[in-house]
């Protein structure tokens, strides 16, 4: 592998893991506080921009690029659509059994929830968009300030202008997530409900309305990863299922808990692909695997790591 090469796989995977890293900071962020691991978390990323395209362009394949009101349209519309999505997949996935402890058949509750709950939007996406993929425009407009497209990198690679676009909007919105848990009034709940869910009730911690606040932003970083994601390739309703693993993978990588691990796993993951997918010896068909790998391996070495959901539900 060439010097060129090896640089365009790095910075290319960068921006294909700070998305990762973004879904992955919702997954955490939901897990922080219920230990229950949002299953349905990829589908509300693609799930997210699809219904705005829906609303905003219609049902055709292939939509050309938006103008400035569209643009707003769709970016906002995305936005409540994935606080929607997630709270909606929280009242009817997670909700109903978070008051009733750590029982075995009650973590088989909320898994055979998320699965469900992901199927569900899959089926009303594929209901209201029947063609087989989609051609997503980009509302962020990312890629705007160049005729070509690309920028040529030291050793004979290039790398499309919008992946520095990516990787600086995903950073942003990780930073100002990571401060709004760390320095927010709710940031601070959401923290005491993660350390001791019951301490945090003797101190008058609105429980159940953190677990909501930390379900929205976990839906609003999906939409924002959705955005930056979507445009650019060909997309189907079921799309967000191996994003979804993806993010789970780098949220475990970084330590499921943690949200500033989460980016680094994500970012360190997205590497990792594209790396494999530039190696000479396996190329791009191998890529798509190696998230799905490393999620495999990380439960594999820390089989202890997903434990049963717990109540913090009591309001």
């Amino acid at each position: 592998m060439s010097g060129g090469v090896l640089l365009q796989a790095v910075v290319s995977g960068l921006s294909v893991g700070a998305v990762y890293g973004l879904v992955g900071l919702g997954f955490t962020l939901v897990w922080s506080l219920t230990r229950v691991l949002a299953l349905a978390h990829g589908d509300i990323v693609v799930g997210s921009v699809l219904v705005a395209v829906l609303v905003i362009v219609g049902r055709t394949p292939v939509a050309l690029s938006p103008g400035v009101a569209h643009s707003i349209g769709l970016v906002l519309l995305a936005l409540v659509a994935g606080v929607l999505l997630s709270l909606a997949a929280y009242a009817v996935a997670v909700r109903p059994f978070l008051d009733r402890g750590q029982r075995s058949e009650d973590v088989l509750g909320w898994v055979a929830g998320g699965v469900t709950t992901g199927l569900v939007v899959r089926t009303g996406l594929g209901l209201a968009l029947p063609a087989a993929a989609y051609a997503v425009p980009d509302p962020l407009h990312l890629d705007a300030f160049t005729a070509s497209g690309s920028v040529r990198l030291p050793g004979g690679g290039s790398v499309a202008v919008r992946s520095f676009g990516v990787l600086a909007v995903a950073l942003v919105v990780a930073a100002a997530a990571d401060w709004f848990v760390r320095s927010s009034h709710a940031g601070r709940a959401m923290r005491a409900v993660a350390d001791d869910v019951d301490a945090a009730a003797l101190c008058g911690v609105p429980v159940g309305r953190v677990v909501l606040i930390a379900f929205g932003l976990a839906g609003l970083l999906a939409a924002v990863a959705g955005l930056l994601d979507v445009p650019g390739r060909s997309v189907a309703v079921d799309s967000g299922v191996v994003l979804g693993l993806a993010g789970a993978a780098a949220a475990l990588l970084g330590r499921l808990g943690s949200p500033r691990g989460a980016v680094v796993g994500g970012l360190a993951l997205g590497v990792g692909q594209q790396l494999v997918g530039a190696w000479p010896h396996l190329g791009a068909s191998w890529a798509p695997i190696v998230p799905l790998a490393a999620l495999v391996v990380v439960l594999a070495v820390r089989p202890g790591g997903l434990r049963a959901g717990r109540q913090v539900a009591a309001e």
